[in-house]
C-alpha cells in the first residue's frame, strides 16, 4: 500500500484538465473574435458536469474496477483536450469536444475518490482530503503555466502533444496502487439503492440547511474560473495571464486552504462560510477602485482564488461534518452535497457574464459582489438559528 501522498496523485491530472479550461482555453478562443462575456457562457457549459456528473457516479461502483475505469476516463478526457488544440475548430465545436472531455475527468474524479477512499483506514480520510485538494489545485496551476506555454510557443501538433502526456503523467502510480473487486449487482440495482438513499437525506434537517447554504452563490466565487476570460480588460498580455494564473491559484489556493483551520477554532464551520462569502464579496467590490491594469489582474486572480479555496474547504468540512460517524449513507451524502456545492460556481458564471455584457469588468464586480453578498444576509436571516451543528448519535451501520 503506497503512502497517501502517492494515492492522491492522479488528482493532479484532474487538476491541470480544469486549469486548461479556466483559463488556456479563453486565451485560444479570444483571437478568433469570441467575446469576452461568450468565452465566460462557454467556459461555464464545459464546466456544468461538476454539478450534474453525479447522477452517473453508481455506474462506476459496477461493471468494471476502478482502476479500469480510472484509466479509460481520464484517457478520453485528456485525448480530446489534446485534439481540441491539435484541430481547432469552432465554438461550438470546441464547446461539445471540452464538454465532453470535462465530464470525462469528472468521472475519472469520481472513480479514483471512490477507489482510494475504499482503500484507506478511517482515520486516514482527513489525509486524503488534504493531499487531493492540494494536488488538485496545483495541478491547476501546474496545467496553466504547461498548456499555456506550449500553445503560445509550440505549434499545434507538438503542443498537443505535450499536453497530452504532461496531464497523463501523474498517473505512472495508478499500476502500484491496489485495485479491489467491483461489486457483482447490477446497474440498475445501483442506481436505485442511491435513488432511495437520496429520498431519506432529504428528510434530514441538517442536510436542507447545508444543501441551501452551497446551492445559494453565497460563496461560489465563480469569478476565479472566469477572470482568464477577461484578461483584455487589463490588457494584459497572454504569457503574463498564464504565469499569474498558474503561480496565483497555487499560492493563493493553498494559502486559502490553510486558514479554514485556523479560523474555524473560533468560528463555527456553517457561519466560517457565510463569512468568508461576505469577505470575499467586499474584496471583489475594492477591486472597482483599482486601475484597468495587468497588476490589478494579478491581485484579483490571486484574491479570487485565495477566498474561493477557503470557501471550498470550509464547505468540504461541512459535508463530513453533516455524514458524522458511522453514517451508513455517506458516499450519498457526500455525493449531494459537492454537487450542491458546484451547482453556483457554474450558474454564477452564466450571472457574471451578463454582468460583464452589462458594462464590462466593473458590471461583472458588481454584480457578482452583490449578488453573492445578499445570498450571504438572506441565509444568516432565514438559519440564524441553524447555523450551528447539531451533535448527533452515531448512525447505526448497514447489514
Amino acid at each position: 500500500m503506497p503512502p497517501i501522498w502517492i494515492l492522491a496523485l492522479p488528482w493532479l491530472t484532474f487538476g491541470m484538465l480544469t486549469g486548461f479550461i479556466i483559463v488556456t482555453l479563453p486565451q485560444l478562443l479570444a483571437p478568433r473574435g469570441v467575446t469576452g462575456g461568450r468565452i465566460a457562457i462557454a467556459v461555464a457549459i464545459i464546466l456544468s458536469p461538476m454539478f450534474w456528473n453525479f447522477i452517473f457516479a453508481p455506474l462506476i461502483d459496477v461493471g468494471f474496477k476502478r482502476r479500469t475505469y480510472a484509466l479509460f476516463f481520464a484517457g478520453v478526457a485528456v485525448a480530446v483536450t489534446a485534439l481540441t488544440v491539435m484541430y481547432p475548430a469552432g465554438l461550438g465545436r470546441v464547446e461539445v469536444m471540452m464538454l465532453g472531455a470535462f465530464l470525462s475527468g469528472c468521472m475519472f474524479q469520481s472513480a479514483i475518490g471512490g477507489w482510494m477512499g475504499s482503500l484507506v483506514e478511517k482515520e486516514q480520510d482527513s489525509s486524503l482530503g488534504a493531499w487531493s485538494t492540494i494536488y488538485n489545485i496545483c495541478g491547476g496551476g501546474a496545467g496553466i503555466l504547461i498548456s499555456g506555454s506550449a500553445t503560445r510557443d509550440l505549434s499545434p501538433g507538438p503542443a498537443a502533444a505535450l499536453i497530452f502526456a504532461t496531464f497523463l503523467a501523474p498517473l505512472v502510480v495508478i499500476p502500484w496502487i491496489p485495485a479491489l473487486s467491483p461489486e457483482r449487482s447490477r446497474v440498475h440495482e445501483s442506481v436505485g439503492r442511491f435513488t432511495r438513499d437520496l429520498v431519506v437525506l432529504l428528510g434530514r434537517s441538517d442536510v436542507i440547511v447545508a444543501l441551501c447554504l452551497f446551492a445559494l452563490p453565497s460563496a461560489s466565487f465563480a469569478l476565479s474560473n472566469t477572470l482568464g476570460s477577461w484578461s483584455g480588460a487589463f490588457h494584459a498580455a497572454p504569457a503574463f495571464v498564464s504565469r499569474i494564473s498558474g503561480t496565483g491559484l497555487i499560492f493563493g489556493g493553498v494559502a486559502g486552504c490553510a486558514l479554514v483551520p485556523l479560523a474555524a477554532k473560533r468560528l463555527a464551520l456553517r457561519p466560517l462560510y457565510l463569512a468568508i462569502g461576505c469577505a470575499g464579496a467586499v474584496f471583489t467590490l475594492s477591486l472597482l477602485l483599482l486601475p484597468r491594469v495587468a497588476t490589478t489582474f494579478a491581485v484579483a486572480f490571486v484574491g479570487e482564488t485565495f477566498f474561493s479555496s477557503a470557501a471550498i474547504a470550509t464547505a468540504a468540512a461541512v459535508i463530513f461534518e453533516v455524514i458524522g460517524p458511522g453514517n451508513a449513507l455517506a458516499a450519498t451524502t457526500y455525493a449531494l452535497l459537492i454537487a450542491a456545492m458546484n451547482l453556483p460556481i457554474d450558474y454564477m458564471e452564466f450571472v457574471d457574464a451578463r454582468g460583464y455584457d452589462w458594462s464590462g469588468i466593473t458590471g461583472a464586480f458588481i454584480t457578482d459582489a452583490l449578488v453573492s453578498g445578499s445570498a450571504c444576509v438572506l441565509l444568516a436571516v432565514v438559519f440564524r438559528r441553524r447555523l450551528l451543528p447539531v451533535r448527533r448519535a452515531p448512525l447505526p451501520a448497514q447489514k
